[in-house]
């Protein structure tokens, strides 16, 4: 979630939500450091929802995402 949201009610409600059911989340610092990292040309102000299954190919690159993202925590 991007920290410089405005209005803050768009994300307030949020790290409620995430911690009440065990789901790691992660500040970044501006929505347009959050623009750069999706590579779209709007500001970005929350991204991502990954899910995961044993065959997926994205299986390695998920496990390194989270992994920087608990180093974060």
């Amino acid at each position: 979630m991007a920290a410089d949201v405005e209005p803050l009610g768009i994300v307030f409600h949020l790290p409620v939500i995430c911690e009440d059911n065990n789901v790691p989340y992660v500040f970044v610092g501006s929505k347009t450091a959050f623009r750069r990292a999706c590579a779209v040309t709007q500001p970005v102000a929350i991204a991502a929802s990954i899910t995961q299954y044993e065959g997926s190919q994205l299986k390695s690159q998920i496990r390194d995402i989270h992994e920087n993202v608990e180093q974060l925590i």
